[in-house]
């Protein structure tokens, strides 16, 4: 990406100077500074890496269609039980992302993400190999805890690289991510567990192999410095960018806009995880007619529309509303709101034409409004020393709208669940919609 106004490169501390803090060297070597290959590989193995833990949290998706199906498992791993399952899930997701974020500032990403990846990994595997509830309900806590060591911590390594100017483009195109990996793993997987070994334990071994591979990417390629061998690298002292967890959510909740971007995640996240969660039963309640393979890939759509969602949205952010991320994130919401409100009526038509339109509008919709407030947003936001904290805590709270997400599609009947859903959209915007014209600070002084 082209700078137009590159600044000077820093000169060298001279002797007898003083020691360069962690602080004065953050000051000096801007993210223009560091290498362009450095820059796209930080933000290439960081996509993969966090589109890679979906092959591994999908996994209980896609083997659900076997595991209603299973007579032997029928009266233990009912729908209810199963949204329970997911609601253990997403609670311990979101414990997890309140702490990882904060982590990820105090220690680094690096070994936060490598942590996280270890335990997805083991947790798929314990899954695989038994049905007992109760390791089913063991081994979703820890899956909880390793998946939301990925978002906060890597948006954090993000933020180190790119400046706000382009955060909204860069991190929109990076935030393709998770639509992504909601995308490409559901069929994968429901090919592998179905179709290839057809056992529904097949998903979660097939979703961990995927992720070691990832996991192996991440270990090469990845790092913390936004420039190796940078004076910001070399600095030992580096109690100024390591406060304590307490100091730092305390900075960060001085804010305002952090817990305005919470409180609307918060009524976001339902919808998206419900469909992310419960998507091929979802589609097979409503289309009878399809079959378990069709089921899974059928909301393929949501999950391509939301490749090209932040895409379009952080474009739209950075160029026409001038890094102000809000408007872009309040008429996503507006859209949202409309088409989960027709979801039910249209859906009666018994046409799978329209169940992939919706679908994909929702994912339009609900991506775009996603991406600006989870990342951009939060990490813009957020202070320099709190952008994994800033981000850990804005995902925390939708983490905890998730657990409805999770949880209501095994409870609720669809036109009650939709409804619900159209109304927490609503309410979203209208949470967000009095910062309409608010920027961040950097974005304001440059």
């Amino acid at each position: 990406m082209a700078d137009t106004d590159p600044p000077a490169v820093p000169r060298p501390p001279t002797e007898g100077a003083g020691p360069v803090t962690t602080r004065e060297a953050q000051r000096t070597v801007h993210p223009h500074l560091v290498s362009p290959r450095l820059r796209w590989q930080i933000f290439a193995v960081t996509w993969i890496a966090y589109a890679g833990f979906y092959f591994v949290r999908q996994a209980f998706s896609v083997a659900k269609l076997g595991i209603l199906d299973d007579p032997l498992l029928a009266h233990t791993l009912s729908e209810r039980v199963l949204g329970v399952i997911d609601a253990i899930y997403l609670a311990a997701y979101a414990v997890g992302q309140f702490v990882w974020g904060a982590w990820s500032d105090r220690f680094g990403p690096r070994r936060v993400v490598i942590t996280g990846m270890i335990g997805a990994i083991g947790a798929a595997c314990l899954m695989g190999a038994s049905s007992a509830l109760l390791v089913f309900g063991g081994a979703m806590v820890i899956q909880g805890l390793a998946q939301s060591a990925g978002w906060a911590p890597l948006c954090k390594n993000m933020g180190a690289f790119f400046p706000v100017a382009e955060r909204g483009r860069v991190l929109g195109i990076w935030s393709t991510n998770y639509a992504f990996g909601g995308l490409a793993a559901p069929p994968f997987l429901g090919w592998l567990a179905y179709s290839v070994f057809d056992s529904w334990q097949a998903a979660f071994f097939c979703g961990a192999a995927s992720l070691a591979v990832v996991l192996l990417l991440f270990v090469l390629f990845q790092r913390d410095a936004p420039e190796p061998g940078s004076r910001e690298e070399k600095e030992p002292g580096a109690e100024p960018t390591r406060r304590g967890g307490l100091a730092l959510y305390r900075s960060t909740l001085r804010d305002p806009m952090v817990l305005t971007l919470g409180a609307a995640y918060f009524l976001l996240k339902p919808a998206r995880y419900a469909i992310l969660l419960w998507g091929p039963v979802l589609v097979s309640d409503r289309l009878p007619h399809v079959d378990k393979v069709g089921a899974t890939v059928i909301p393929v759509a949501f999950g391509a529309a939301g490749v090209l969602a932040p895409i379009a949205v952080g474009w739209v952010s950075d160029r026409l509303f001038q890094s102000r991320r809000v408007p872009a994130a309040v008429l996503s919401l507006a859209l949202l709101t409309v088409v989960l409100g027709l979801f039910m009526p249209l859906t009666a038509t018994d046409s799978v034409g329209v169940m992939v339109a919706l679908l994909a509008v929702i994912g339009l919709a609900v991506y775009a409004a996603d991406s600006m407030i989870s990342c951009v947003a939060a990490v813009d936001f957020g202070t320099e020393d709190g952008a994994g904290t800033a981000a850990g805590l804005v995902n925390g709270c939708g983490s905890v709208g998730a657990i409805l997400g999770g949880l209501l599609p095994g409870f609720l009947s669809g036109s009650s669940l939709f409804l619900l859903f159209s109304v927490a959209a609503l309410l979203a915007g209208l949470v967000m919609l009095p910062h309409w014209n608010r920027r961040p600070r950097t974005a304001a002084a440059q």
